[in-house]
């Protein structure tokens, strides 16, 4: 297996996840959170989708999906439109309201760009420093993977609050 189908079967489980977790939800049950201060399933995969969209579209140098595609319109969200939820606070999660059909069909536009971006990508390219703000300098190598990460961790914390759902959390 090559570098980039791995990092694409990576991507796949992680658009999977994203796209089950919401599934047959409203937006209401998007929205719910267990408490005050927690996350939602729609704002955990909504967040997910733009930490990929923009890490990916700044370290390949193309528009983000979320303005080239309207998404940031669709959703129309009371944040900067370069917002990614980094950083949100309670009321910015609850501020994410959004039906399951626009999540993932969000994140399956994100994810058709990233199996694009990724596709061609060698495993010299991986050494290629996207972020040289940071010490070390970040490559695409170390970005990719945690893009990854962060994909991962939040779709699983939306796969354990539908089970919540599911259990009669609301």
């Amino acid at each position: 297996m090559h570098s980039a189908e791995l990092l694409l079967d990576a991507f796949g489980r992680v658009r999977g996840v994203a796209v089950a977790v919401v599934d047959g939800l409203d937006p209401e049950r998007l929205a719910w959170r267990p408490d005050p201060g927690a996350n939602s399933i729609g704002w955990l995969v909504w967040h997910l989708t733009r930490i990929q969209n923009d890490h990916l579209a700044d370290a390949f140098g193309v528009e983000q999906v979320w303005t080239s595609g309207g998404w940031a319109g669709r959703f129309g969200l009371p944040f900067d439109v370069a917002a990614t939820g980094y950083g949100a606070s309670p009321d910015d999660v609850a501020a994410v309201r959004a039906g399951a059909d626009d999540l993932a069909g969000y994140h399956g536009a994100v994810h058709d760009r990233t199996v694009d971006l990724v596709r061609g990508t060698t495993a010299d390219d991986l050494d290629r420093v996207v972020d040289a703000d940071w010490d070390p300098p970040v490559t695409l190598g170390t970005r990719l993977v945690s893009v990854l990460g962060d994909g991962w961790q939040h779709a699983g914390q939306a796969a354990y609050l539908r089970g919540l759902l599911q259990r009669g959390g609301m």
